[in-house]
């Protein structure tokens, strides 16, 4: 298992908190950081300097799905790029959020899985292992058991954000996904959480149970990214620790 950070658009926070992680997770694409205005040789030189290896976040704000062929098949070639360009600079993975324009249109969950399968295929031609996240607690988010049903479907990774499915469906909601899509989550967002709505909090912080992780990941060998919305390092750290205790079943 290899714990990381996500350190969204800001290659200085890569630089000043990404130290002692093995890998940092990089915000690119629309609304972050962009390739063509990006200086690739300071982040090679930022990542050689805290000895981390990179993984990137796609676009927040693009979905995945539409209900326009055309519009679909410009963000296929859009996040194609993207991933190409993450490859070229030694990205191991890459997090997709699960998004349509309309996550409760049935008829629209074919092409979300089509689009999902490409965006999958122009990772694996880039050398990225594409992962997909869960946001269904967000207004354009896939729900969880959907995104289960078509993950397992296409045979695309998961990146489990623990938070997010708490914000969807509190620890039942962990516990169910986990309980029978565990075997397709190859990385885990990790970060706390409380039912009003405060979200990537440091561990234990919060009201999630994190035993339930432990439950259904105990030996866990993905990747782990601590998404906690802070600079302060050892909180940063001390969420690491937690979560290794949790998932080698310290704790």
């Amino acid at each position: 298992m290899d714990v990381g950070l996500t350190v969204g658009d800001s290659i200085e926070r890569l630089e000043a908190t990404g130290d002692g992680f093995s890998f940092v997770e990089l915000s690119v694409g629309e609304s972050a950081l962009v390739p063509a205005e990006t200086d690739e040789r300071r982040i090679h030189e930022a990542l050689a300097a805290i000895d981390a290896d990179l993984c990137v976040h796609l676009p927040f704000d693009q979905v995945v799905a539409t209900a326009i062929p055309q519009i679909d098949d410009a963000i296929v070639d859009y996040q194609s790029e993207l991933l190409e360009w993450a490859g070229s600079l030694g990205a191991r993975k890459a997090v997709l959020h699960a998004t349509m324009r309309n996550p409760h249109d049935t008829d629209q969950r074919p092409v979300f899985a089509d689009q999902l399968s490409a965006i999958d295929a122009a990772g694996a031609d880039a050398g990225v292992e594409v992962v997909v996240e869960n946001v269904g607690h967000q207004p354009r988010g896939v729900q969880l058991s959907v995104l289960g049903d078509i993950a397992r479907e296409t045979g695309t990774a998961v990146c489990f954000d623990v938070g997010h499915a708490y914000m969807e469906d509190g620890d039942d909601g962990v516990d169910r996904f986990l309980g029978e899509y565990a075997d397709l989550v190859s990385h885990l967002h990790v970060h706390d959480a409380r039912g009003r709505g405060d979200t990537h909090l440091p561990i234990g912080a919060g009201e999630i149970e994190y035993g339930l992780v432990t439950e259904h990941l105990d030996g866990f060998d993905g990747t782990v990214a601590v998404e906690v919305f802070t600079d302060d390092v050892p909180l940063l750290a001390d969420s690491a620790r937690r979560i290794s205790a949790f998932l080698d079943g310290s704790e």
